[in-house]
């Protein structure tokens, strides 16, 4: 029996919404998605993006929660090229890649997984460069 896999199905999300209510707290678990979660109840994010922009992230949810729609969209959309880039590999590698370059020396990530391509730290590291992170 092969199993469905629902990872970033938000008709899914809107459903568990409907039938759970308050009873549930539900998380983005992805960083391109966070504002369609929370406008489906969603009570924040478990997030890769925050761990090189911390506020920025902060700020897109809380800017959500106070009601400032726009803003909180335009963070989403802006952050989508970085999210893409820090996703283009598997996790955690572009990310640990992303930390090193900003001098967090987190080290390269462990066996079987392998250090990013150079072709992948082009593109994650250009994208970094737009937000002033390194």
């Amino acid at each position: 029996m092969q199993s469905k896999k629902h990872h970033g199905n938000i008709s899914q999300v809107a459903q568990i919404s409907n039938l759970c209510g308050d009873e549930i707290s539900i998380y983005s678990g992805n960083d391109d998605q966070i504002l369609p979660v929370l406008s489906l109840g969603g009570s924040g994010v478990i997030s890769v993006l925050s761990n090189i922009l911390p506020e920025y992230t902060s700020n897109m949810v809380h800017s959500y929660f106070k009601g400032d729609i726009q803003t909180a969209t335009k963070l989403q959309i802006d952050a989508i090229p970085l999210i893409n880039a820090l996703f283009s590999e598997v996790n955690p590698i572009p990310v640990k890649a992303a930390l090193n370059e900003m001098n967090f020396n987190v080290g390269i990530p462990r066996l079987p997984l392998v250090e990013m391509t150079a072709v992948g730290k082009e593109k994650l590291f250009r994208e970094m460069r737009k937000f002033n992170i390194i």
